[in-house]
């Protein structure tokens, strides 16, 4: 199983090539990704290994919260790789938000998913929230921060809100300090 690729992006027709060694692996990403390495010299992605019968197909992640994300996606019954990939690219807190508040919608302007599944969808992952909560935490190394989050999330703030405010506050502050600052501030 190949779970990380280091090499060269190289994009042909909306495609990504990763050379890596003389080597090229088929990758596929979300549109957003592909933007991103456009004018990258190098890349490191995780690796998502899909085989089928008859086939082989790694999905690349910047991330390795993003593929977590993917993976999560996945186990949704009905919900296969391409489609994941696809519903994973929103990121986590849209996705949270949609499940929160169970808008079908969101879900079923992804192509290949209608609405029976947009409901499986929010179903099942009802209960994998705190995975999810936990993956956006993911990328956060400071205790500080992470502290501040779970208290903004606690008072019942959006979590696109309180990312939003996370990077206008003065982290150098007490927590306290940094929970008041963050109550006052406009987003």
């Amino acid at each position: 199983m190949i779970a990380q690729l280091t090499g060269q992006p190289i994009i042909r027709d909306s495609k990504l090539i990763v050379n890596v060694g003389g080597v090229g692996y088929g990758v596929l990403v979300s549109d957003q990704t592909l933007v991103k390495l456009q004018a990258e010299v190098e890349v490191t992605l995780s690796i998502f290994t899909h085989v089928r019968q008859d086939t082989l197909e790694l999905f690349g992640f910047l991330e390795p919260a993003d593929k977590r994300l993917f993976q999560l996606l996945l186990g949704v019954s009905g919900v296969g790789p391409r489609t994941a990939l696809a519903i994973s690219q929103w990121g986590a807190a849209a996705i949270t938000q949609a499940v929160q508040e169970a808008q079908v919608a969101f879900f079923t302007k992804v192509p290949r998913v209608g609405k029976q599944l947009a409901q499986k969808i929010i179903i099942e992952l009802k209960s994998k929230l705190g995975s999810l909560r936990e993956l956006e935490l993911g990328g956060i190394t400071d205790p500080k921060q992470k502290e501040v989050i779970e208290a903004l999330l606690a008072l019942g703030f959006e979590e696109q809100d309180v990312y939003c405010r996370l990077e206008k506050l003065d982290i150098s502050q007490p927590i306290e300090a940094i929970i008041k600052q963050a109550l006052r501030l406009k987003t």
